[in-house]
């Protein structure tokens, strides 16, 4: 058995791996002379817009979410465990890089709908908005407020919006 090599795996071939690397080693290369060109405040404002969500309602990352169910059917009265979210909420906004969105649910098909105008987004919004006063007085600027359809309820979604002191233009 000396001197004797396994059989190598068919896959690929060495020279398009390489043709690769080489391409990619070139787009990089090119985008670094281009980066010297530019001004570097603008290209540095331009990669942060292609990378950090300028509207802190929709985050680009959800980090953790609660949810608020037991609504009666067309109502928007907050049911028993609101003051549970509200303090989670609350612990969670002592970061200020948290932004928090409520998104209110109704299920028109199950008849939960607001009653004078028969919509069912317009409840799920007046839920969301209900649960969101509840939050508001705690950081107004960083609570948004979404709706969907689906079981009756609110959700409250945490995500990290980065570093408000860096995120300005």
């Amino acid at each position: 058995m000396t001197g004797e090599f396994p059989d190598i795996a068919s896959g690929r071939p060495l020279w398009l791996v390489t043709l690769a690397d080489l391409a990619l080693l070139m787009v990089g290369f090119f985008v670094l002379v281009q980066a010297h060109q530019a001004d570097p405040r603008q290209l540095a404002r331009s990669l942060r817009e292609g990378f950090v969500d300028s509207k802190p309602a929709e985050p680009l990352l959800a980090v953790a979410a609660n949810r608020l169910d037991g609504f009666a059917p067309g109502s928007a009265a907050l049911p028993a465990g609101a003051d549970t979210i509200a303090g989670w909420a609350k612990d969670q906004l002592i970061d200020p890089r948290v932004v928090l969105t409520v998104t209110g649910s109704a299920d028109a098909a199950r008849g939960d709908v607001d009653p004078a105008t028969r919509s069912a987004a317009i409840l799920a919004a007046d839920r969301a908005r209900a649960l969101a006063a509840r939050l508001a007085p705690l950081a107004p600027a960083r609570v948004a407020i979404a709706t969907t359809t689906g079981p009756a309820g609110v959700t409250v979604t945490l995500a990290f919006a980065g570093d408000p002191s860096r995120n300005r233009p």
